[in-house]
């Protein structure tokens, strides 16, 4: 029996034993030199410590986006006042006298220096933090030693949020020993806090998996220790989230019969959940209502969908029934989406729409638990959630399926494989704004492109060459040139292709986000079968994290898994 299928434990029950150091805290705060300066209205002002750390958090920023956003600037002269002394109170007042570039540039210089620094001195710097991830990072669970997934508190600094998030630019506080909850079982040795310190709480409770668990001061939401996701844990948790999807594949086409049929129930919030769940089913839209305590942002999700965010169009680019959807989704991503829907749902959707103001919600009788506890009923396990695991491990393996031509060469085949990852990351709504580097790297790659493009102009002129000799002398030695010619004109013919190829990938990609539903939404088994059957190495796809967490998968399945 595989380490993946030991002995079950009751229910609830996550551990028998466990044991671990607690978290590793953030090295205590280090003032700058005395040299290093912050001006206030062109003149130096010495901070206090406190003060002066905050300062170092926006100057460190200076060359990012976020500090030219005025909801950034306001929200962290705000908090950074707070910190301050009464007298720096009264002097510093405005921010755009504040001047940060003398911090910043000291921080850019010291990151050069330690880029620069001689291999062993590197050397030095990797054998310190091993040894720091040898004592906090591992645990011990029922017996095996398993690898902590973030065993280091979050260094103090500005909020940054996803999207454009209200409260970015707020104080995040450090974290002390007193902000702690410890778990462990009672039978450990039970962590010892940092010396003149003491734990909020120890407590001993095996139904919940984290190590510890704090409350952070922005958004108030918990975050917790938690194992590293390659452990048997976390492995398990991963199997058993895609094989509740892979039961949805046998029922998928009753529910969709059912929710079809209560398009036209006589009750409207049972209506209200059919066309919700058929958006769900149909777009892979998150369910909505989950937000995290504290989550302050705008963001809306299926169930809470409000009147402004969707507009129905009878007729439109030459479709019918088309539903316009613009609406900030999680981490305050825009979903934008046109939409050819059903008539019935359209219908529907007009009559939920009647005699509303534009900030009324669109399913007003639809609560999130009221969905989930209907799909209870249809499967076991069944949640909304569970529908965009499905549509996207699915559309994955249909595309694969599509798009793989077996007379490829790898670097085809990868394109495919990418091609197909993208229709799952587009149906999730998984982007990413174009990287800085963009423009740089396609214009190397575009370089590469057109000397290897001479490369083989030359290398066509050197066979043409080599032909009208063999002609004229008609010898084996010539015969041979134009064979070895030949060959290199392929070879070179070959690379150009790779490279074409990979800058279609890379424009294709430029504004879509693939590790997202790689690693949460793609039941690994479909790629390490498709790997199998393809002669591909999975570390083509899978990076050595990815390997990692999805050892089970590429454990158990064989090139027939089918999803």
């Amino acid at each position: 029996c595989s380490r993946w299928e030991e002995e079950k434990k009751e229910d609830g029950v996550k551990w028998m034993q466990l044991e671990h150091r607690g978290p590793y805290f953030v090295p205590p705060y280090e003032p700058l030199p005395e040299d290093v300066q912050f001006y206030y209205d062109g003149k130096p002002l010495k901070l206090s410590l406190a003060t002066e750390e905050i300062a170092t958090f926006y100057a460190k920023m200076l060359d990012h986006e976020y500090t030219t956003k005025e909801i950034f600037q306001n929200n962290f002269f705000h908090d950074w006042r707070k910190e301050m002394t009464s007298e720096e109170q009264e002097i510093i007042k405005d921010l755009d006298k504040c001047d940060f570039r003398e911090i910043h540039k000291y921080f850019v210089d010291r990151n050069e220096a330690r880029k620069a620094l001689p291999k062993e001195e590197k050397q030095k710097l990797k054998e310190e933090a091993d040894k720091i991830q040898e004592e906090y990072g591992y645990c011990t669970l029922d017996g095996h030693r398993e690898k902590i997934g973030n065993f280091k508190t979050e260094p103090p600094g500005l909020f940054r949020g996803r999207g454009e998030h209200p409260k970015m630019g707020m104080l995040k506080k450090r974290i002390m020993p007193e902000d702690v909850i410890i778990n462990c079982s009672r039978d450990s040795k039970i962590p010892e806090p940092p010396e003149g310190h003491k734990w909020k709480e120890v407590r001993f409770d095996n139904t919940v998996t984290w190590l510890a668990s704090w409350t952070e001061n922005i958004q108030k939401t918990v975050k917790y220790i938690m194992l590293n996701p390659s452990s048997k844990l976390k492995g398990e948790k991963d199997w058993q989230k895609y094989e509740v999807a892979r039961r949805l594949k046998d029922v998928v086409h009753e529910i969709r019969a059912q929710y079809r049929k209560d398009w036209k129930s006589k009750e409207i919030k049972e209506r209200q959940r059919a066309v919700a769940l058929y958006f769900i089913d149909k777009l892979a839209l998150r369910a909505g209502n989950e937000k995290e305590e504290g989550e302050t942002a705008d963001t809306v999700g299926c169930c809470s969908l409000r009147v402004e965010h969707i507009q129905l169009h009878p007729q439109l680019d030459g479709q019918e029934h088309v539903v316009e959807f613009d609406f900030p989704g999680k981490d305050s991503i825009r979903y934008y989406n046109k939409v050819s829907v059903e008539k019935l749902v359209f219908k529907n959707l007009q009559l939920f729409m009647k005699n509303k103001d534009p900030t009324d919600d669109l399913f007003d009788q639809l609560s999130t638990a009221f969905l989930n506890k209907h799909l209870q009923q249809l499967m076991d396990g069944l949640t909304a959630k569970v529908f965009r695991t499905y549509n996207a491990s699915i559309t994955l393996q249909e595309q694969l399926k599509a798009l793989t031509n077996p007379e490829d060469n790898v670097a085809g085949k990868l394109l495919s494989y990418n091609r197909a990852n993208r229709a799952v990351a587009v149906l999730c709504n998984h982007q990413r704004s174009v990287p800085k580097t963009f423009a740089k790297s396609m214009q190397f790659l575009q370089q590469k492109i057109d000397a290897k493009k001479k490369e083989v102009e030359e290398a066509q002129e050197e066979v043409k060459k080599a032909e009208d000799e063999y002609e004229d002398t008609k010898d084996d030695k010539a015969e041979a040139n134009v064979q070895k010619k030949k060959k290199l004109l392929k070879r070179l013919e070959e690379q150009l292709a790779k490279l074409n190829i990979q800058a279609t990938d890379r424009e294709e990609n430029k504004q879509i986000a693939l590790g997202t539903s790689k690693l949460n939404y793609l039941d690994p088994r479909i790629t390490v079968a498709w790997c199998k059957k393809f002669g591909i190495p999975i570390e083509r796809i899978f990076n050595k994290t990815q390997r990692e967490k999805f050892a089970w998968a590429i454990d158990m399945a064989g090139e027939d898994f089918e999803f």
